[in-house]
């Protein structure tokens, strides 16, 4: 997950207007690469459309490269800062994808998954505004970064097991959950990750 470093005084007003990373150019030309091989692109398109991709300078230049190409869920990047709303079923963000300073979260007997490993966030602190009924938050975070709870909970339940570190990013989960559920989990560790932590504190 990347946190964009600025000034403090500088205020980033649109998600789109984030600059690009070398790696973030790099998917969307293997959309293109993939699109030219079966055919939804022609020579002439692929050539343009590449050009533009390593030119473009924000995240919002390169998205409007492959939006005619594959579906939203399958973005190489995705800058939707609309609400997260899912009823009576699961939907999830994944992959390349730019967490708001505040993100509304509405689930109605239903599931949020939001994968935050490959994210950009806009701020080193984030807060999931969630509405949930019955419903349930799932949050798989890079190791370093912490998730508390601040919210209002109604007979519900919180099982956070996220690795952060000291001054580390921050995802708060504010709002209100009823009858609701929120899970916080950091990716599993290497078996080398696992010893080389054991030695550090062998020390």
């Amino acid at each position: 997950m990347d946190v964009p470093h600025r000034p403090a005084a500088e205020k980033i007003t649109r998600v789109r207007d984030l600059r690009a990373s070398d790696a973030d150019r790099e998917r969307v030309v293997a959309v293109l690469g993939e699109a030219l091989a079966d055919g939804r692109l022609t020579m002439e398109e692929h050539s343009e459309r590449t050009s533009r991709a390593y030119a473009s300078r924000t995240l919002g230049e390169l998205t409007g490269l492959t939006g005619d190409l594959i579906p939203e869920e399958a973005q190489p990047i995705l800058v939707d800062d609309r609400p997260v709303s899912v009823f009576f079923g699961r939907t999830r963000r994944e992959g390349r994808w730019v967490v708001p300073v505040k993100l509304p979260i509405l689930a109605l007997f239903g599931t949020v998954e939001l994968d935050l490993r490959e994210a950009v966030l806009q701020r080193r602190h984030i807060v999931v505004d969630t509405l949930v009924l019955g419903g349930r938050i799932r949050l798989l975070v890079p190791e370093g970064v912490s998730v508390s709870v601040t919210g209002r909970t109604i007979l519900s339940t919180r099982d956070l097991r996220a690795r952060p570190v000291q001054d580390g990013p921050t995802v708060e989960v504010g709002g209100t959950m009823i009858f609701g559920s929120v899970r916080a989990r950091a990716p599993k560790r290497s078996l080398r990750s696992r010893m080389r932590g054991r030695l550090g504190r062998g020390r």
